[in-house]
């Protein structure tokens, strides 16, 4: 009996029945082979001198697309019911506007068949944060022309596989595209204008409602959309509300007009130096609200603040107005424990997020799409024992288990991810993944938490 039996024992008996077990990736972060696509907006971020931490580039990150069967003979070896991945954009139409590339089409038609020979149910995202460098050119998401070319990628790519992928995403985390990426500048584009990123929240939205549309004509199954969604948490009375302006703007915007609740007038007064809002229209607003057969909710941590640093060594602080536009200056200050990216450990939190979420968006069911946490993992006579990785994803299964118990209709949990990767703004500084990769020769390890979750995947109910 390994040292983690017991606790994935302990988790796999309170797994209800029917419910799915995946893991997930994103397209840039693992395929690699950029020079047989077009260029994205992280391609281009890259080139810019200090934007990632280690000057990691796409080529050849996991190099996925080589490696594409051992990587399929993983999921299988896990036991993973689905296996959710995005769709390069670029790799698809590589000038965003231009004629389709069909060696990229083929690429995800390989994807696909493997993993329902493997019978792995695809997950599969539009949209994962790589646009075609081209449109952004024209004003990327901020663009109005921006529907009509998202609209087409999504007839490309659903028109093709509508009938072998499980279910569709629209987009993954808009508010990270839109205000990491146009407001603080510290992820592609690498825009910093409020205004801006106020109009590319909206302009997602309303790109992701026509996206149905398009999807259903061409009988996509499920399509829904992903958020990063989480619980506000004010650590004194001086700052309650500047935490409801940042929960207003972290959950509250997604939902209201996913619910065809619109965008509050308090929204909309609190932001007011920065916009007007006279891009928003009623036809926006209702293709906004079309109707989603579920969604996704990427959970790692909960969002504390207060209105004075936090003391002592670890935390991360900061004032923080350029993540949420209108907001008083306010200080992130994470308690321990912490993962490796200095986010807080607190289970519960994923517990209030999904309860509220079930109120907000009755009706809706849900699922965990991503979850898991960055620690420095060690090689080790050729073991990686991540036992804080495995501690957890027990104590977030756990409360995933709780929020059902309270009545949320959670159908399934993926972990993220899958594999080291590179994090983004992060490089290869930061790793999530169940099996390791090495940066140097992209060997692939299975992590002691990929045992576990193998363990939690077969004992299950």
């Amino acid at each position: 009996m390994t040292k983690y039996t017991a606790l994935a024992n302990e988790v796999s008996s309170r797994v209800p029945a029917g419910f799915l077990f995946g893991a997930a990736t994103s397209s840039w972060q693992i395929e690699g082979s950029s020079h047989t696509r077009g260029s994205s907006i992280w391609d281009d971020f890259v080139k810019v001198p200090g934007a990632i931490v280690d000057r990691a580039t796409a080529d050849p990150a996991c190099d996925h697309v080589n490696r594409l069967e051992e990587d399929l003979d993983l999921l299988a070896r896990l036991g993973v019911d689905s296996y959710r991945f995005s769709v390069s954009w670029p790799r698809v139409i590589p000038g965003g506007k231009s004629a389709v590339d069909q060696k990229g089409i083929d690429f995800y038609d390989r994807l696909i068949d493997g993993l329902l020979k493997r019978g792995i149910k695809p997950s599969l995202t539009l949209y994962h944060w790589d646009l075609p460098s081209e449109l952004q050119a024209h004003g990327g998401w901020a663009w109005e022309g921006i529907y009509d070319q998202f609209q087409h990628y999504a007839d490309v790519v659903s028109s093709k596989f509508a009938d072998r992928v499980f279910s569709w995403a629209t987009l993954n985390e808009p508010w990270v595209v839109a205000y990491l990426g146009n407001a603080a500048g510290i992820h592609a584009p690498g825009i910093k204008d409020p205004a801006t990123s106020l109009e590319v929240a909206y302009r997602l939205m309303v790109a992701s409602g026509k996206a149905i549309d398009v999807l259903r004509s061409n009988k996509a199954n499920n399509p829904g959309i992903v958020l990063n969604l989480t619980t506000i948490i004010a650590d004194d009375e001086e700052i309650t509300d500047a935490a409801r302006h940042i929960d207003n703007l972290q959950n509250r915007f997604w939902l209201d007009l996913l619910a065809g609740r619109g965008i509050t007038s308090e929204i909309k007064d609190s932001t007011a130096k920065y916009t007007d809002w006279d891009f928003v229209t009623d036809d926006g607003i209702k293709a906004a609200a079309n109707k989603i057969d579920w969604m996704g909710v990427n959970y790692y941590s909960p969002m504390r603040v207060a209105s004075k640093p936090a003391a002592g060594p670890g935390h991360i602080v900061g004032q923080v107005p350029a993540l949420f536009p209108g907001s008083p200056p306010v200080h992130f200050v994470p308690r321990e424990p912490q993962t490796d990216m200095g986010w807080e450990i607190h289970a519960p939190s994923l517990t209030s997020t999904l309860t509220r979420i079930a109120k907000d968006l009755p009706g809706v069911p849900l699922y965990i799409t991503e979850n898991g946490g960055a620690f420095p993992d060690k090689l080790v006579d050729g073991v990686v024992d991540d036992q804080d990785r495995i501690d957890y994803y027990a104590k977030h299964l756990h409360a995933a288990f709780d929020a059902i118990e309270q009545g949320v209709d959670l159908r399934g949990y993926y972990a993220w991810s899958l594999m080291d990767n590179l994090e983004w703004a992060e490089g290869w500084t930061k790793r999530f993944g169940i099996v390791r990769v090495s940066e140097n020769d992209l060997t692939r390890i299975p992590k002691q938490s990929f045992e576990f979750l193998k363990k939690v995947f077969e004992e299950r109910n």
